[in-house]
């Protein structure tokens, strides 16, 4: 027979130590990464700068980077980058100041290990879709491109994939665009 594996909480990460790992928990199952290469981080600050604070709806919003994201005990993220909503902001946020509703967009570099991208384009991409994440960005900047996963029938799907020469626009803002080269530049 074997053991079971372990189903990690958060409750478990107050016995790790604080040396800059990033934990995550997902369905239970517990993911460390290290700190990003710089042009991974170059990217999520160009995104950072470009989002708008408004959505289409006429919403504000805030544009965050690496919040945690607690949708159970036994999910605890760490995505790249978010846009939520002053309204979730106001009343989905726990003591600690972990956002425990799913932000309106939420987007994620990949990284340069394989079971880092495997991480985000599944893993991560079903936890998404099951919390109700409207729309999920996943920016390769190794390739430059961008995949483009938008709510539909009930979960996310991949709408479209760009390129350089294309222009970055979503149903969730309106009036806003952003050539993909200047994420890249």
């Amino acid at each position: 027979m074997t053991a079971a594996k372990p189903r990690w909480t958060i409750a478990d990460l107050e016995f790790f130590p604080d040396n800059g790992d990033r934990h995550e928990i997902i369905d239970g199952n517990l993911y460390v990464t290290r700190a990003p290469h710089w042009k991974h981080q170059k990217v999520l600050t160009r995104l950072c700068q470009a989002l708008p604070s408004q959505d289409a709806h006429g919403r504000t919003g805030e544009v965050l980077q690496t919040p945690g994201l607690i949708f159970a005990s036994d999910d605890n993220v760490i995505p790249d980058l978010v846009w939520i909503s002053q309204e979730k902001l106001n009343h989905y946020a726990d003591e600690a100041g972990h956002f425990t509703a799913a932000p309106e967009l939420i987007v994620e570099v990949l990284s340069q290990k394989s079971q880092d991208i495997a991480r985000d384009r599944q893993v991560k991409l079903k936890l998404y879709s099951r919390v109700g994440v409207e729309e999920y960005w996943i920016v390769d900047w190794q390739q430059q491109t961008v995949e483009i996963y938008r709510r539909s029938s009930a979960r996310l799907e991949l709408v479209l994939t760009l390129f350089s020469e294309d222009q970055l626009t979503s149903s969730l803002f309106s009036d806003w665009s952003l050539q993909v080269a200047d994420i890249f530049a």
